[in-house]
């Protein structure tokens, strides 16, 4: 992705923008005082919390539901009251 080159004024006046557009499309930024480049910004790298072989373990030791799970959920729905969609 192209990095974009901004002032040190740019940055203070729309630093929440920019925050934004680094946090939710990644975006990357240098930062300029006086023509003299003097920041970079951009998103943090940031490890998967969990690996695909870590969830395979933990899923694989998870124990079925027992016989009756299906109709204690259909117990539990039918105790819900009905949505009331306002128009």
């Amino acid at each position: 992705m192209m990095t974009t080159k901004i002032t040190a004024t740019e940055l203070a006046k729309n630093l929440s923008d920019v925050l934004n557009r680094i946090c939710y499309r990644g975006e990357r930024f240098t930062i300029e005082r006086n023509g003299e480049l003097i920041a970079s910004l951009g998103p943090v790298s940031r490890p998967p919390a969990i690996t695909i072989d870590e969830l395979i373990a933990r899923v694989g030791d998870l124990e079925l539901p027992g016989d009756g799970f299906a109709d204690d959920l259909e117990a539990i729905q039918a105790e819900q009251p009905k949505a009331e969609f306002k128009e």
